[in-house]
């Protein structure tokens, strides 16, 4: 090979700088590391404090220097604010998974950090982490905000339950619901101090309850101390103050749901025709979800709406990011990730993943138990032969391919989506019928 030929060859394997104008940010509590091309080319690094002054400082100074994309790295919540001045700012801005790169050899520093960041980024070699649009991030604190509040709520309702099973009273063990109107209505007047069975009983719907009268009484006979009815009213203030904040939050993502509706839709969604079970949004989020969505997600069996917007506070409606349903999948943290050597698969790797969205697919799998239709035969199926963990992955990972082909492409839900291909099977079966065949030496006919 000639000496010119040689140098060619070695020409095409260097890197191409895809981004020149970029700059690599590692992110601290209180300072942050920037790496990025300054005046004549020269690699500058600057240190900045983590106060807004700070961060505005740093944006007019990247803007001042031409910069264009940020790439950068933090743990927690740090990187929120800056990442929002920084898009808003006009930079295109790049979230790394800090397990997704790794650092020079030698001792990590956040200098050598920025610096590799920039590097790494300038060649188009650093994966964005998936970040929503600006909408859906401010729905997903609502939604979170109000799922705490639920979780407290119930909490205050397990100490209510231990006030009364101090003052022996058992009426939450004999009807259904303590939560309900008649429940609330008997546990507010213990705690106002009324303590005779048949005066707590006076006015309250008892067909509701579905217990006998006689057997009412009885469990509303107690030991009515004092300090007993004082901490039960202070646990019903607590009570009436999460449900408030709860519907609080429930007129803020109304608000936002009526923004991202489309202008063909907007002041057609009916009111909330039955009325509203405990822990369940007073408006009718289902339409509005079909309205944003153009397609009924809720007709995938195992997704209520409850469900279909926490996964569309965290994942958005932009399913182009993915260019597949595998990398969707794989993204959720649902896929199978072999560990190949040689040709063989050796194992399966464990990841484990705070996905909000993730964990709303497995837990609408887990409901497919009792579930009459084809995803419920799935995972009866898988759940005998291979699991009741790998049977949720599996059934979860069949929900997230629905709902990614549903939402890209337009399409209404088709029960056929999760049939399994029978003649697929058939042709399984007898190819391993063909095989057992010939290690006892015999030959298949078909």
């Amino acid at each position: 090979m000639s000496k010119q030929n040689t140098e060619q060859k070695f020409q095409s394997l260097n890197l191409g700088i895809i981004y020149p104008q970029a700059a690599g940010l590692d992110i601290g509590s209180m300072n942050m590391m920037i790496s990025y091309p300054g005046s004549g080319g020269m690699q500058t690094i600057k240190e900045y404090g983590a106060y807004t002054q700070d961060l505005q400082q740093m944006s007019k100074d990247l803007k001042a220097a031409g910069v264009t994309h940020v790439g950068m790295e933090a743990t927690g919540v740090y990187w929120m604010a800056v990442y929002e001045m920084l898009e808003q700012d006009g930079f295109k801005v790049t979230l790394v998974n800090a397990r997704h790169y790794k650092n020079v050899d030698a001792q990590k520093t956040d200098v050598k950090d920025c610096q590799w960041l920039q590097q790494l980024h300038a060649h188009g070699l650093l994966r964005p982490s998936h970040i929503a649009e600006e909408s859906y991030r401010e729905l997903r604190v609502y939604i979170h905000e109000r799922r705490i509040l639920q979780q407290q709520k119930s909490d205050t309702l397990n100490r209510i339950h231990k006030v009364l099973t101090q003052m022996n009273v058992k009426f939450q063990h004999v009807i259904s619901d303590i939560e309900g109107v008649a429940g609330m209505e008997v546990i507010e007047r213990i705690a106002e101090g009324q303590t005779n069975a048949e005066a707590l009983l006076e006015g309250v719907h008892l067909h509701r309850l579905k217990t006998p009268k006689e057997e009412l009484i009885k469990s509303l006979q107690g030991v009515f101390k004092p300090h007993y009815t004082a901490v039960l009213k202070n646990h019903l203030i607590a009570y009436r103050f999460y449900k408030k904040q709860m519907q609080s939050y429930e007129q803020l993502i109304e608000e936002l749901l009526k923004k991202l509706l489309p202008e063909s839709a907007k002041g057609n969604i009916e009111k909330k025709g039955i009325k509203s079970r405990k822990n369940q949004y007073h408006f009718n989020l289902k339409e509005y979800l079909h309205k944003i969505v153009g397609v009924d997600l809720t007709a995938i069996h195992g997704l209520d709406e409850n469900t279909v917007l926490t996964i569309i506070a965290v994942v958005g409606l932009n399913m182009h990011k993915w260019p597949t349903a595998e990398h969707f999948t794989s993204w959720l943290n649902l896929a199978a990730r072999p560990k190949k050597s040689g040709g063989k698969v050796l194992g399966h790797q464990k990841k484990f993943t705070n996905n909000t969205a993730t964990q709303a697919f497995r837990m609408a799998a887990q409901t497919m138990w009792q579930q009459k239709g084809a995803l419920g035969s799935l995972y009866r199926k898988l759940s005998h032969t291979k699991g009741t963990k790998k049977a949720i992955k599996a059934v979860a990972r069949r929900l997230a391919v629905i709902f990614y082909h549903m939402v890209k492409k337009q399409t209404s839900y088709d029960p056929k989506m999760v049939v399994i291909d029978e003649e697929k099977l058939k042709n399984r079966k007898i190819a391993q019928l063909k095989k057992e065949a010939e290690k006892l030496g015999l030959k298949l006919v078909a």
